[in-house]
């Protein structure tokens, strides 16, 4: 069995970074590349059944979307350059969703990459990285 990295991907230039970096140690490793996309997700209890349904609606098309967009462009490349790849698209926490996803395939690794986010805004609205490395089931890697 091969080993497996989850790679938190937004496509972002530091995500991008995440991957190719990802990239290198599976290729070495013979490992796969797990593509984990998480939709940022709060639940609204306030709504009504209509609205609900109207938001659940959404949900699925945004989520069709992003499955769309990773597959036409990035797991393309990915199977171009020989690399094994599964994509993951969830909605909600994204580092809680991340460590459950790593839990589910049995990944060796976490690999994100770092946004530029000043010491006081994580301070105040906290950070994926920081959370992630806290609770992450297996080594979290933070690329900058």
């Amino acid at each position: 069995m091969s080993d497996k990295f989850v790679v938190g991907y937004d496509g972002s230039v530091s995500a991008r970074r995440a991957l190719e970096f990802a990239v290198e140690r599976a290729k070495v490793q013979g490992g796969t590349i797990v593509l984990a996309h998480v939709l940022e997700w709060s639940p609204y209890s306030f709504l009504t059944p209509t609205e609900l349904e109207e938001r659940h609606k959404r949900r699925r098309e945004e989520m069709a979307r992003a499955e769309e967009a990773l597959t036409s462009t990035v797991v393309a490349e990915l199977k171009e350059a020989g690399v094994p790849v599964k994509v993951v698209i969830r909605y909600g926490s994204i580092a809680d969703l991340l460590c459950k996803i790593a839990s589910e395939v049995g990944a060796v690794q976490i690999v994100i990459g770092r946004e530029g986010q000043s010491a006081l805004e994580a301070r105040i609205f906290g950070s994926v990285a920081g959370a992630l490395v806290q609770a992450a089931p297996v080594p979290c890697t933070i690329v900058p």
